[in-house]
């Protein structure tokens, strides 16, 4: 009975104490930063596995000069491996075998990058030395033996490609280039090399180099417009696989039998392919689709073609994507709406990626940034345009806000779905942003790319005006306070904007 009384008395207090006040949902944006917070986030770029796949070479700008890093994929903090105070270091490579890594340098800003190499003892060793010179790293043979290194020192209009051997970095000349078509890939077994020759902005070529005969043989014939560009050989030395959108409206994967000259259909996708490589034994093909503008990670069984199965990636723009020498582990940068480049690795066998760094400013709460939508409107003669839309957590009905039309670079580039400070900063102070993608954008397939040809502050600015009254339709945009800007190719527009 006294039990009875007890949980009757309990309950009877429970109904008759005072319910605790429901907490409050944070308004958004909980505060709004400064320029100078949204700039505080570190830069990254690049990545390349050590040889045992225990670390990972990138770039960062955290002492505010970009230097090179490398941070452990059992996750830890980075560590510096470079320390320079003046000039941008970049990393490049962990060689094949041990510790060494491939970096390069320019001196003061001027663009004559050099490419070196720091030894086991800490060492640093030019591999380019010379004046007024510039250096690219192509790409390692796969037993790693040795690289090959493009340098314009011969000629400054054109890049000769050298092969590097691995451990004395004794070099010799493999290709010396007196045409000025861009490098594209080189056969494993070093007999074939690939490279572009573009003709216009919407058109090129490829052409192939064998040398043994020393002959350069084009190999895309086409007739009208069409883009082909060389992605991979296979690690066989059997094909080589391009891009390229002869016939269709959107780049594919197609592959070039380099024994009798007979190509075929790869990979297709109802948006651009914007690259496709090989892990090194040929276990994996990686390619990404350039989707709504975003780059989705698409990975295949490099012998039978089929599928592999990923988990759900974290949402963002995927780059810098890097498989390691064992093929057991991937690593990748990811750019989201709502923060910046961020390195993570994958373990095939695993359940989901690990993030291994951090890159946004400590002072900026994410969950006071905007995710961005991509939107379409019908042009004034009826051409859908694409764009990317972030919508102020302060606009409403009742608040309507300014709006800006946000042009890029180009002409013929693309607003992506990736983090952008600046376009941040506005939207956290208010501003509706339109990241328009109008004719002549890439990503959008061939008609809609060559639709600005000859027409530039007409027809593209004509998009950008239906953009503006697209914004003044939104019921919390004040459509009196719609203005454009953009940089570069963008600049052109505002600058076309205010003249016609």
């Amino acid at each position: 009975m006294r039990t009875m009384t007890r949980g009757f008395l309990a309950g009877a207090l429970l109904l008759t104490a005072p319910l605790a006040p429901a907490a409050e949902p944070i308004r958004r944006p909980s505060k709004e930063y400064t320029i100078e917070q949204f700039l505080a986030t570190t830069a990254i770029s690049g990545a390349s596995f050590s040889a045992d796949a225990k670390k990972l070479l990138f770039s960062s700008n955290a002492t505010g000069i970009v230097n090179v890093y490398a941070v452990p994929t059992a996750g830890g903090a980075p560590s510096a491996l470079t320390k320079s105070g003046s000039n941008t270091t970049v990393a490049v490579s962990y060689f094949p075998a041990d510790d060494r890594f491939l970096y390069t340098r320019d001196q003061g800003g001027n663009e004559l990058n050099h490419l070196y190499v720091q030894t086991l003892s800490g060492e640093e060793k030019d591999l380019t030395p010379g004046e007024k010179l510039k250096a690219i790293f192509a790409r390692w043979t796969r037993d790693g033996s040795a690289f090959y290194v493009g340098s314009n020192e011969r000629d400054p209009r054109f890049f000769d490609l050298y092969r590097y051997d691995t451990k004395t970095y004794a070099r010799t000349m493999a290709y010396q280039d007196d045409t000025g078509y861009d490098f594209g890939a080189i056969s494993d077994d070093g007999k074939w090399l690939a490279f572009q020759k573009i003709n216009t902005t919407a058109d090129s070529d490829i052409y192939l180099w064998n040398a043994a005969a020393k002959a350069m043989t084009p190999i895309s014939k086409h007739e009208g417009i069409a883009s082909y560009e060389p992605a991979a050989f296979d690690p066989d030395s059997k094909w080589l696989y391009y891009l390229t959108n002869d016939g269709s409206e959107f780049d594919r994967v197609r592959r070039y039998e380099l024994s009798t000259g007979r190509s075929q259909d790869v990979e297709k996708a109802d948006w651009d392919i914007a690259w496709t490589f090989f892990s090194r034994n040929g276990k994996y093909r990686l390619s990404a689709v350039n989707q709504d503008g975003r780059s989705v990670l698409k990975i295949y069984d490099g012998r039978t073609g089929a599928p592999v199965a990923l988990p759900p990636f974290p949402s963002g723009e995927i780059s810098a994507v890097r498989v390691s020498r064992d093929e057991a582990k991937l690593a990748f940068q990811l750019d989201g709406d709502r923060g910046p480049n961020n390195l993570y690795v994958y373990d095939f066998d695993g359940k989901a990626p690990v993030r291994l760094t951090d890159t946004m400013s400590k002072d900026i709460d994410p969950e006071d940034l905007v995710e961005a939508q991509v939107v379409r409107f019908k042009s004034f003669d009826g051409m859908e345009v694409p764009n990317i839309f972030y919508k102020p957590w302060q606009a409403g009905p009742q608040a309507k806000v300014p709006a800006l039309v946000w042009v890029h670079g180009g002409p013929g580039g693309q607003t992506r779905r990736q983090y952008s400070a600046s376009i941040q900063y506005l939207v956290n102070h208010g501003y509706a942003i339109l990241g328009i993608n109008n004719r002549g954008s890439s990503g959008y397939g061939k008609s809609f790319y060559t639709a600005d040809d000859h027409k530039h502050g007409r027809e593209p600015l004509w998009d950008c005006i239906e953009g503006m009254k697209y914004l003044q339709g939104l019921p919390y945009v004040d459509p009196n306070k719609v203005g454009i800007i953009g940089g570069s190719y963008g600049g052109y527009m505002v600058l076309a904007a205010l003249a016609f």
